[in-house]
């Protein structure tokens, strides 16, 4: 398979600098951006998967009649909350 390019990238002296002053032994500054693109592909692909996964269960979970809402959620934890900080003060 024939290899690609991708574009040239202006950056900050900066950055340059502390890109090059992170490099292994033997590794380009090219090494060093196609590491960084794949990793970060992966990365995203990991992400969108998961997204997927969530919305999927989320989804799975209404239709079951299995899902509790964010804000029942969050008055449950308060009342919680409430509950340990009134125990937490008799026991002063």
């Amino acid at each position: 398979m024939k290899s690609a390019n991708f574009p040239s990238v202006r950056v900050e002296p900066e950055l340059r600098a502390a890109a090059e002053d992170v490099l292994k032994d033997g590794e380009s500054i090219s090494s060093f951006v196609e590491q960084a693109i794949r990793d970060n592909i992966a990365r995203r692909l990991h992400h969108r998967e998961f997204v997927a996964r969530g919305l999927a269960s989320r989804d799975d979970a209404k239709q079951r009649g299995d899902y509790v809402s964010a804000d029942e959620v969050v008055a449950r934890l308060e009342m919680r909350l409430d509950t340990a900080k009134a125990q937490a003060k008799k026991k002063r």
